[in-house]
Order: C-alpha cells, then structure tokens, then sequence
C-alpha cells in the first residue's frame, strides 16, 4: 500500500522548476554517468510489460537451486531435480566453482550472448527452460527482488505477468480436448476444473504476497522501500501450446481476473513468431473475442509485432497489431516493432492514437532478441503519431537490465526528451489496469478532478485516494516530480 503523509502532501505543477531540470537534463545528455544519475533519481511511475520468471537475475536463480538441492547439467546448463546422475553436479557447486558460475550466469540471461553461437533470439528464449525449475516454489522471493528493484529504480507500480495454476488446467483442458465450437470447448471444460484452477492460482497469489512481506519486513521499522511499490498481476497465456490448453488458459485468465481484484488483466506470451503461435494466431484473436464477450470488463494486453522481416514471411507481419486490437480486445500493445509493416500503418497509427491504445516499449528487449535498435526501432514514429507510449523492462533479469537502463537507452538511442519521458511516466499509470479512477479530469490538459483540484492534500482529496488506487499512485508521481525538479 502507498501510503501519502502530510511531508509529501503538496505538488503545485511548476513549470520552473521542470524547465531548470529540463536544462539540466539538456547539460548531462552527452555525459553518460551524469546522464544515468540524472535518471535514476527520475520518478518512473509503473513497469507495464513484465514477465515475473524473466525478471530475476540468475544469481538469485543459482542460489535457489542451490538451496533446493538441485542438479545442473554441466554442458547445457539446465536444471533437472535430483539424483544428479553422470554429467550433472549440485548447484551448488556453482558457488564454489567460479568457471560454471560464470557458464551458469551466461547461459540462463543475455550476457556475452554474443559469443554464445546462437542468435539473440533463440539464446534468449532458451534461457527459461534452463532455470525455471529454480523459480517454480518461490514466487514470493521473485515478488521481494522485483518489487524491491522497482523501488530502487522510482518505479512504483508493477503489472508482473505470470502463470498460476497451470497444471491444473492444463489438465482440465486435456481431458475436455479440443471442440472448433467455443462455446462447447467452455463446457467441457467443465465448472469443476476451473473452480480447481482458480482456487490454486489464489492460493498461489495470497503465498507468495505473504512471503513478499515476510523477506521484505513490511509493517516494521526496518521495512524494504520495496513494500511501497504497489503490485498487480496479468495472467500470462502461454501461446505456443495445443489449442484446447491455450482456450483452457484464457478462460482462467478471465475468471480470475473477474473475482481477484490483484489480477487486473490477462496476455498471451512465448515468441510470437514460432510455428504454433503464427498457425493459431487467428484462432487465438477468435478465443480472445469471444471470451471477452462473457468477460467484457476484463483488461486484455497482447504481444504483437514482436517480430521483423525476415524472422517471418512477409504474410505473417501484415495483422498482428490491427488484429489484436480489433479483434482481439487489446487495449495496450507490448512491443509493437513491426507496426510499419503492417497493412495501412499509417491509418492503423492514426487509429491507435485516436483510440488511446498504448504501446508497451521495450528498447533493450527489442536490441538484444529483434536486433531492432536506433532508427530502426518505430518509438519515433508513435510519438510523431500521437500513440501514447510507455518504457517497460520485458525480462530484465535475463536481459541484464532494469528501467533506468531503458530510460537510458530512449535518450542515448532514440534522442527522447525530459518532457517525453514525464509523459512515459504519466502514461504508465494512465494506462495501467490499475483499480479506481484517474487523478485526471482532463489527462492531456492536466486538469485534475474537482476533489484533488487544490495543491495540498485536503481531506476530501485524501478521500478520493483512499477509493481509488490509480488516482493514488498519481498523487504519489506528481509528488515525487515536485521533490526531483526541485533539485535543480
């Protein structure tokens, strides 16, 4: 929970005081150590686009397999639980082993991928095979990292994308198979199954939170700043596998998403351009629509145009984007890179401006798997399209980042301005699936609603926050804006 006291209870829009950090910014652009400085300092707002399992550096990911007696196979780096039989050692004998700590770190996340033989692309999406079995009991340790990361970084919302409850329905979908009639692959799967599910996936939700606080101390003196980032949930599908556990997945997403206010929404995940999720893609926008007609206030989120040519035909890269909006229900879309290529992008930009559809950045996630960077990348083309934008981390344990770097890497790489950045930050929240309203009357004019109109935190303004969270997180941003400017 935020909790807004009366020391951080005024913030007055200044334009004099954004102008002299906005000349400050301009002075440190070209001194990269300033630069990172100047940004980490910088309020962030929320990270929109991440993947919980992705999140979590492999030191962390060595020291649980460590702890859980796991075995890691000394060629392929790969988990497997124990004996460890020939070819295979303890984890743990990475911490005391520098060579296979060094193997370990390079094979399960992006550093010196490079010299790793394999493409960005397929390097990175084999990285979660090798440690997930690390990650599979300690979703609250995960929570406690990421969470405590954000806060570091002046992040202070998270939507983290993750998968509870997946064996449970992926057996309730086996069993049912798979029905070309939708309505009657919703009945096989039966009441029974999903009930089980859901039932599973909260559980898992309310453990982890528990465990979240205990690492991080919450409600003691010596609490982590990492108990104040407020924290929501997607519930990712994973895409890529047989349609009736794919439809299985969705209808979880949108029950629980329906009766657990921490679960705000739901996506489809795995990479776009492998041979299911390319056959199927259709199929799944079909899934997506109609579900989200039992389900319409249920916030959806999709990948798409994570993708460039060549990766795929040219077929592949005309509809993804125009789809997922249109048929599938997106309201945000993460990644976005092949929008020029598809059918009448323009017109299709003009309508995501138009429709306020927001685009989910991920510049570091884009360089290392598209090789997508510099002018390449079509941030540029959204922001002189009017599409409202926002810088996410994607996978930033495997990717070795976090979003200072990603804030970096807009100005060094795509030459984005302090007020653009603002903007990202305003956006994140603006367009997070976040509960309760906006502190926003008029978000493009920054006119804040009639009860929160003044400067200072009246009680009928305190009262709206308390009634919604969205509005609450805001605050809290102008806040931190007020503080940061003021330093310069």
């Amino acid at each position: 929970m935020l909790l807004i006291t009366p020391a951080c209870s005024a913030h007055g829009l200044s334009p004099q005081a954004e102008a002299r950090a906005e000349r400050y910014f301009q002075s440190v652009k070209q001194q990269a150590p300033l630069l990172w400085a100047f940004l980490k300092e910088m309020p962030k707002g929320g990270d929109l686009h991440n993947h919980l399992s992705g999140a979590i550096y492999a030191e962390s990911m060595i020291n649980w397999a460590a702890e859980d007696g796991l075995c890691v196979d000394k060629k392929t780096f790969s988990l497997f639980t124990p004996p460890c039989d020939e070819g295979r050692t303890n984890a743990a004998t990475a911490q005391r082993d520098p060579q296979l700590y060094r193997q370990m770190i390079d094979a399960w996340s992006m550093r010196n991928q490079v010299i790793s033989g394999q493409s960005g692309h397929d390097h990175f999406f084999d990285t979660f095979e090798k440690f997930d079995l690390a990650g599979d009991r300690r979703v609250g340790e995960m929570l406690a990292e990421v969470s405590s990361r954000a806060a570091a970084g002046r992040v202070n919302y998270l939507e983290l994308m993750l998968t509870p409850a997946f064996s449970e329905i992926a057996r309730a979908a086996s069993v049912a198979g798979w029905h070309h009639d939708l309505a009657a692959m919703r009945q096989a799967i039966g009441e029974p199954g999903l009930a089980e599910a859901v039932g599973v996936a909260e559980d898992t939700l309310t453990l982890a939170e528990t465990k979240r606080r205990e690492i991080q101390r919450c409600d003691t003196p010596l609490a982590d700043p990492g108990c104040g980032v407020t924290v929501r949930y997607q519930y990712q599908v994973l895409r890529g596998l047989p349609a009736e556990i794919v439809f299985a997945q969705m209808l979880l997403g949108f029950e629980l998403a329906r009766i657990d206010p921490r679960v705000v929404g739901l996506n489809l995940v795995m990479p776009e351009d492998a041979f299911v999720p390319m056959r199927d893609f259709s199929l799944h926008m079909r899934m997506l629509d109609y579900l989200h007609r039992s389900y319409p206030g249920v916030h959806i989120a999709l990948h798409a145009g994570e993708l460039t040519p060549g990766l795929v035909p040219p077929e592949g890269l005309r509809f993804h984007i125009r789809d997922s909006i249109a048929i599938g229900h997106a309201e945000r879309i993460g990644h976005g890179v092949a929008v020029m290529q598809e059918d009448g992008a323009l017109a299709l930009l003009r309508k995501m401006a138009r429709d306020k559809v927001l685009v989910e950045i991920c510049l570091t996630s884009n360089d290392g798997i598209l090789g997508v960077r510099g002018g390449r990348h079509p941030l540029n083309v959204y922001l002189k399209l009017g599409v409202p934008l926002a810088l996410a981390t994607d996978d930033e344990g495997v990717s070795r980042s976090e979003m200072t770097h990603e804030y970096l890497k807009a100005v060094q790489e795509q030459h984005v301005e302090y007020r653009q950045l603002k903007a990202m930050a305003r956006n994140s929240l603006q367009y997070s699936f976040v509960e309760g309203a906006s502190l926003w009357k008029d978000y493009e004019r920054r006119r804040r609603v009639v009860d929160c109109s003044g400067d200072s935190l009246t009680a009928k303004c305190r009262g709206y926050l308390a009634r919604h969270t969205r509005a609450r997180l805001q605050w809290a941003l102008e806040d931190a804006f007020t503080a940061f400017e003021r330093k310069y």
